[in-house]
């Protein structure tokens, strides 16, 4: 069996990557996203296992010690991480997999895995990324412009990813971001493991 490819899949607050991300799952059963560990509290409606793995700080700070996590940060005084056992585990198992994380995190997981394959969303125009970050309708605009702020930083850093992919067309987006996917299944590496005994019954026809 051939091993999974693992995915880094980051965007500005407002570019719409979980909505993607959701959309192409919906789409690619055989794709898996990448449970985060978290210390913070959950929330209504969230499992544990299924959202976040919720562990307590002393855990978390354990597992960092021991060097655990393929990527951690805090984020407003919660940890969050990527656990790189859980990782290797799915991606032996043959399944594609996708990290949704900063841009902070991929060049941490690049540094153990840079045979990832990372993507990069970007929003169309500065008024489009400022309707989104505002459409909730219960911010100030001094948060949104703040909010604005950090999401320029943040985008700054899209040519450190393999591909780029601007969400004007929710349809068109996803398109790509799907043909990403099956580009990297179409690679010689992988078909010629997944299609071995094929390549050889072809080899020996004559």
């Amino acid at each position: 069996m051939s091993s999974g490819t693992l995915y880094i899949l980051s965007a500005p607050s407002g570019a719409g990557k979980t909505s993607l991300l959701k959309a192409l799952r919906e789409h690619d059963g055989q794709l898996h996203v990448s449970i985060s560990h978290t210390t913070r509290k959950m929330r209504p409606g969230e499992e544990d296992g299924v959202h976040y793995n919720f562990v307590e700080q002393a855990t978390f700070l354990s597992k960092v010690e021991h060097g655990d996590f393929l990527e951690h940060a805090e984020v407003f005084g919660n940890y969050y991480g990527t656990d790189e056992a859980l990782v290797r585990n799915q991606l032996e198992a043959g399944h594609d997999t996708v990290l949704e994380i900063d841009w902070q995190g991929a060049q941490q997981v690049r540094r153990r895995f840079p045979e990832a394959v990372s993507i990069f969303i970007l929003p169309p125009s500065p008024e489009a990324l400022h309707d989104r970050l505002s459409s909730r309708g219960q911010d100030s605009e001094a948060v949104i412009q703040g909010r604005m702020e950090q999401a320029v930083s943040e985008m700054s850093h899209y040519a450190e990813f393999d591909y780029l992919v601007i969400n004007d067309d929710f349809d068109l987006a996803l398109d790509e971001l799907a043909a990403i996917v099956v580009s990297q299944r179409l690679q010689l590496s992988q078909q010629a493991d997944r299609h071995a005994v094929t390549l050889s019954r072809l080899l020996q026809a004559g």
